[in-house]
């Protein structure tokens, strides 16, 4: 971030940086970087003068700081101090500006594409191959996979108070859902991944299907993603089950197997009609089918979505009897991304006022958050009207995960606590393997990969549109979801690592790495809504219109200084009368504490009769607002 009063960076205790760092950094000879604090096993790596081609102050002399975590630049040309301080993992491409025959100023040099949503430009002197050492040493640190080094998070050395790693706990959170039941059991069938290797080790299916039964199913779904339990209401015991498509084909497959283990997950809590949603419009779902004709067809309307999968499809009347088919109208991965390719050309460097709204308009950044929302929300209605739904898209790790997780969030009043929402990330997400790697790149320099989309960053958007239009009934705050996208990308934790738990487990994730659960958890005054209120337990339907949607101008617009995050008035007044609480409280312990000897009791009874109690204060200070 570019500003021209950006503090430093601030590191909290546990992040002080060791001696053994500090020796080599003397062996380095390279300048003491004193207003950044090195993470433990954070090491510097080149050091360069340069220019820093800042779109909103110019051009500006500093010097760059390249370590194997981060890039770090300190301008020294003005009064006030310019910082930028990235993360490698941040960036997803580095290019080289100009040659050796490039005429005009700062035309030579390095421009560097950021993951959220800025772009950086370091101009050098052209002498001699001036950037070859610092092009070099940036492009095998921020692609360390590329080149057969280590991501940060496994170098890291950082200790916390909390164990992130110990949030979830796949048998607890059944259990918390009271399950298993008559009805559903917890199956080991998957514990060697055999089953399906992008699934969890536990699944919750129907009690009265066999694994044998779960192994015939599996042959007819996508990638074997079997329909599979996510949530169960309290009361009526719906559920929502997500999966994959189903293989039909361009014959038109059928699978008995299949269709009976819908109808038993139909009959579980006596549901009269399955209800299916499939995320995807209903063009793609057909094309899918790898129908010749509809293919030709799909491809004219959506030229995009060429790679999505064919040889699936989706459930028939004439199959699925006792089941209504309904879609979503969710575009593809290949949409996403285009989309929020737009939203980013409009929101920096500048933000064009004269044509803001047409501008933004034309992204249908928004329209799509619209849609993930209207669709979750039809799904939550659903479920607690009592009947039971299946959710799927192709083979069922984003938009399916968009709408579990989401419905989840409208349904459930513990997912939307601090913990609770972790725990609904690592379950949804993290272990029904969305994938994380093909869609971030962590550490890859394949920036054109067609894998690459902003799923995650589309379903916490649309988490926070929830949380501005109930302010009070999300336990964490907006700072928390910003401190996940940027640690999405980042590299330092574990957390977000890989595109499933099998592969998480073989590369040992949770031994070797640091949980992000750690760094929140250890601090979790600073991610927690001064506004919340614990009783708020009813189910949660925000509307999902385009009046009242907005764009994300904290996240999406953080890096232009003249765009400045405002806390508004109120929320920092509640803050300060919960921290003068707080006072009042420890005084009022104090008090009780002392009141058992004979000389506090003297004092209490010297004490001014005027003076307010404590208690007095408690009672105005907790009034609602």
């Amino acid at each position: 971030m570019a500003s021209a009063s950006l503090p430093a960076y601030n590191p909290s205790p546990l992040e002080n940086s060791s001696s053994s760092q500090n020796a080599s950094r003397e062996s380095l000879k390279m300048e003491p970087l004193a207003d950044v604090a090195l993470l433990p096993g954070e090491e510097r790596v080149i050091d360069k003068d340069l220019i820093y081609m800042c779109p909103f102050h110019g051009a500006l002399k500093g010097k760059v700081f390249i370590t194997n975590y981060r890039l770090y630049f300190r301008s020294t040309d003005m009064e006030s101090t310019v910082t930028l301080d990235v993360p490698l993992g941040v960036i997803g491409r580095i290019e080289k500006m100009g040659g050796a025959s490039s005429r005009g100023e700062n035309s030579y040099g390095l421009d560097i594409t950021c993951k959220d949503m800025r772009n950086l430009r370091f101009a050098l002197k052209q002498e001699g191959h001036s950037r070859r050492d610092i092009f070099g040493e940036l492009f095998k640190y921020a692609f360390p996979l590329s080149h057969g080094m280590p991501l940060f998070a496994f170098l890291s050395q950082e200790k916390f108070e909390e164990n992130g790693w110990s949030v979830y706990n796949s048998i607890d959170e059944y259990r918390r859902q009271n399950l298993p039941s008559e009805q559903w059991r917890i199956s080991f069938i998957n514990e060697s991944y055999e089953l399906c290797d992008t699934y969890p080790v536990h699944l919750v299916v129907p009690y009265k299907a066999t694994d044998e039964d779960l192994r015939r199913v599996a042959t007819f779904r996508s990638r074997g993603r079997i329909p599979v339990l996510s949530w169960i209401h309290r009361e009526n015991q719906a559920v929502i089950t997500r999966c994959s498509q189903p293989l039909v084909g361009m014959s038109g497959k059928r699978n008995k197997d299949d269709e009976r283990y819908l109808d038993i997950i139909r009959e579980a809590n006596g549901t009269p009609r399955l209800t299916i949603y499939d995320a995807r419009p209903n063009v793609n779902a057909v094309a899918n089918k790898g129908c010749v004709f509809c293919l030709l067809e799909w491809l004219l309307v959506i030229p995009t979505a060429v790679t999505e999968a064919t040889g699936g499809g989706y459930e028939g009347d004439d199959a699925y009897q006792n089941a209504d088919l309904v879609f979503l109208d969710i575009h593809n991965i290949h949409v996403m991304r285009e989309s929020l390719k737009k939203l980013k050309d409009i929101v920096y460097p500048n933000v064009e006022e004269a044509h803001w709204l047409s501008s933004l308009e034309s992204t249908h950044w928004l329209e799509h958050i619209k849609l993930v929302l209207s669709g979750a929300i039809q799904i939550a209605d659903k479920v607690s009207s009592g009947s039971s739904v299946v959710v799927h898209c192709s083979d069922g790790w984003d938009r399916t995960a968009q709408l579990t997780s989401l419905a989840m969030l409208m349904l459930d009043s513990y997912y939307r606590t601090l913990r609770g929402f972790q725990v609904l990330l690592e379950k949804e997400w993290i272990g029904f393997g969305h994938k994380f790697t093909s869609r971030i790149g962590h550490g890859d320099k394949n920036h054109a990969d067609q894998d690459r989309s902003p799923i995650f960053l589309q379903f916490v958007d649309c988490v926070w549109q929830m949380t501005k239009q109930f302010p009070t009934a999300f336990e964490f705050n907006e700072r928390c979801l910003v401190t996940i996208l940027d640690h999405l990308y980042s590299c330092r934790f574990g957390t977000f690592l890989y595109n499933c738990e099998s592969v998480r487990d073989s590369n040992k994730v949770r031994s070797k790495t640091v949980s992000l659960w750690s760094l929140i958890n250890s601090d979790k005054a600073a991610y927690v809504n001064p506004f919340y209120t614990s009783d708020c337990s009813r189910v949660l339907y925000p509307v999902a219109s385009m009046r009242h949607l907005e764009l994300w101008v904290n996240y999406y617009i953080r890096w232009n200084p003249r765009i400045r995050h405002q806390q508004s008035p109120v929320e920092q007044r509640y803050k300060e009368l919960l921290a003068l609480r707080d006072q009042y409280l420890k005084k009022l312990e104090e008090l009780q504490l002392s009141d058992s000897t004979p000389s506090s009791a003297r004092l209490t009874n010297s004490s001014t009769p005027n003076a307010p109690l404590p208690n007095q204060h408690l009672t105005h200070l907790q009034t609602p607002f």
